[in-house]
């Protein structure tokens, strides 16, 4: 029982870590000489432009970022209350709030990932100022650890809803 509680808990921070580089790092659109994420666009490492409500289409980023926040921070709680559910839950019950918690942040990081996959080309047409060297690219590693995040926050959660308190 302790060898799967050890996994459950490992799984669990490989998930957050995961959330917290896809959210954080600036490798969501990258190229020979510029990347860009939900947060900025860099040109040659030194010329950054932050994305601001001066950007097309900015609330569509702002969606992306907002739901990122929210993954990761749904599943930074759905780990508290883990812990707590692990000492305060009862022998042979699941833990169930903890799953919720954690799918949630599954749907998020989803959420964030699928309007970024789907409005890319557009963001980037619409925005040429910022974009107009960073058309010739392709999806970062921090675009695919967001969908990595998915699966690994959507395997946590189903894990959760089936684990049962054990002495």
């Amino acid at each position: 029982m302790l060898v799967l509680l050890a996994f459950i808990i490992i799984f669990h921070i490989t998930s957050a870590a995961l959330l917290f580089v896809a959210t954080i790092d600036n490798a969501w659109w990258v190229g020979e000489e510029f990347f860009a994420d939900v947060w900025r666009v860099c040109v040659n490492n030194t010329n950054c432009t932050e994305i601001d409500a001066s950007y097309q289409d900015y609330p569509t980023m702002q969606a992306v970022q907002a739901t990122m926040i929210l993954s990761t921070i749904l599943c930074c709680i759905a780990f508290l209350i883990f812990v707590l559910q692990l000492f305060r839950l009862k022998q042979g019950e699941r833990f169930v709030l903890t799953s919720i918690i954690q799918l949630m942040s599954c749907l998020c990081v989803m959420i964030a990932a699928s309007i970024y996959t789907d409005r890319r080309e557009d963001l980037h047409k619409s925005n040429f100022e910022f974009y107009r060297q960073v058309q010739e690219g392709s999806y970062g590693y921090s675009f695919i650890l967001a969908w990595v995040a998915f699966a690994f926050t959507f395997i946590s959660g189903l894990m959760y809803l089936i684990l049962r308190k054990r002495k």
